[in-house]
């Protein structure tokens, strides 16, 4: 029979052998993962049944939260890599203009980079690639901000740009190591990407106003998104100030909500960027359906559709519309070629461009006839505009290409009476073409108004005005 005092040692030996199966258990976890934080749990060193089950749940929901920040990192990972390869495909569709769809190709392959390098490292450390990690991070947003900017139609310069910041920031980083230590630098990090953050969403706040007038609500949307960034950034800088590197290991909350964050950004962005990118394609198509590729003018169809639009506004003011005609252009042609037809075209679009008042539409409807459409005036003020752009016309001249002879033209214009709907454009039309039609009969460079009894010439022109 075992005695009491035998019992109770026994007792105790098997509990020492337990507690040592969970500190073997909890020293190859820390090995796999990298992780000494385990230690900040402060497990008592205490033998009962409660304590070593307490011990294994604990170890056992690190594991948990470890391996769900993992997954959602490689996630990130993989979704950033995968549009990498999109944008870059996209951006080789693109004849000229690529739209920044090649930076930010370049953008999502850096930051794909620096988490693919934290995995590997497993926790804060000081080490190459850590340096490399830290770079690559603050890189990212760097070329999204360029690519943004060459999506708007500047042109900036990529890898010139990023070859300074990562050998500055790379110094940058040995300093505050070797003068602050660790914790100092992941701090900079952190408040670093806050600062670029705020900058990009005050960035796009005022684009909204100026430069992406006609993307007001995808700009608000962007502004949201990364300003939750910048606010992120801003917490986990407070937090590495306050609670040192122990507020970044993987399994902290607040690192899982940050990845959250990011995978979903990753998940929601790209395919915004890609809207961004095929609306302002369309954008494109329908501008360039809707304009002369010569003059850049309006054509007919242009014409028609801004009409549309102008009069199904409220309270809109009738408008007169100027049909003119390039005199003897057939001539012109003959004599010097069509290379130099359209240079006289091109001249007499400009001409027409800069007669005309800011509102006013302008278009070229035709081999060398154009039309100018007049809002909010009275008969005397299109009669000043067509004798303005008549005698401009007729006193400008163009230079020949290859001899240095100036080419003198003139054009004849009829102006419709006032019309104040889309319906009326087409009796507006036939009117002014009545109306130029006998200004030609009469002699050319002439400007004849619909319903008037007499033709108004070069030389009575003001006194027509006057009697009027």
């Amino acid at each position: 029979m075992i005695r009491p005092e035998a019992a109770a040692n026994l007792l105790q030996c098997a509990q020492w052998l337990d507690d040592l199966k969970i500190v073997r258990f909890v020293r190859r976890f820390e090995v796999e993962f990298d992780l000494a934080q385990v230690r900040h749990y402060n497990w008592p060193r205490s033998s009962s049944p409660s304590d070593v089950s307490q011990r294994r749940n604990s170890a056992s929901s690190l594991n948990v939260h470890i391996m769900v920040a993992t997954t959602l990192v490689a996630m990130l990972c993989a979704h950033l890599l995968c549009f990498s390869g999109m944008f870059l495909l996209i951006s080789r569709r693109l004849p000229g203009n690529k739209m920044g769809m090649d930076f930010f190709a370049v953008g999502n392959l850096l930051l794909a980079s620096a988490y693919i390098l934290q995995l590997v490292e497993g926790g804060p450390t000081w080490s190459v690639m850590s340096v490399a990690n830290h770079i690559l991070t603050l890189a990212a947003p760097i070329v999204y901000w360029l690519g943004a900017m060459r999506f708007f139609g500047r042109q900036v310069r990529l890898w010139r740009s990023l070859i300074l910041f990562a050998v500055t920031y790379g110094l940058a980083q040995l300093l505050v190591q070797w003068n602050a230590g660790p914790a100092a630098r992941y701090a900079m990090l952190a408040a670093v990407a806050t600062m670029l953050f705020f900058a990009m969403t005050i960035t796009v706040i005022y684009g909204v106003r100026t430069f992406a007038k006609d993307l007001h609500g995808e700009m608000i949307f962007f502004a949201l998104l990364i300003g939750g960034i910048c606010v992120l950034n801003a917490l986990k800088f407070m937090k590495i100030v306050d609670d040192g590197l122990d507020a970044l290991h993987m399994d902290s909350r607040f690192q899982m909500t940050f990845y959250i964050y990011m995978s979903t950004l990753a998940t929601i962005v790209p395919p915004s960027i890609v809207w961004l990118v095929l609306r302002r394609l369309t954008d494109n198509l329908r501008n360039m359906a809707a304009h002369d590729p010569m003059t850049d003018l309006l054509n007919r169809r242009g014409l028609l559709e801004a009409l549309q639009l102008y009069f199904n506004a409220r309270n809109t003011a009738p408008a007169y519309l100027l049909l003119m005609d390039i005199d003897h252009f057939k001539v012109i042609n003959d004599t010097y070629g069509h290379q130099e037809g359209d240079e006289v075209i091109c001249h007499v679009a400009d001409l027409l461009r800069s007669a005309v008042r800011h509102g006013d539409l302008t278009a070229r409807i035709g081999g060398e006839e154009f039309v100018a459409i007049c809002f909010e005036t009275d008969g005397e003020g299109v009669m000043r505009l067509a004798e303005r752009l008549r005698a401009s016309v007729e006193s400008q001249a163009t230079k020949v290409a290859g001899s240095g002879h100036l080419l003198h033209c003139t054009v004849s214009i009829g102006i419709s009476s006032y019309f104040s709907g889309a319906h009326g454009q087409e009796d507006a039309f036939r009117q002014a073409d009545s109306a130029l039609y006998r200004a030609k009969a009469a002699g050319r460079n002439r400007i004849e108004l619909t319903n008037i009894s007499h033709s108004i010439s070069a030389e009575n022109t003001k006194l027509a005005i006057v009697n009027r």
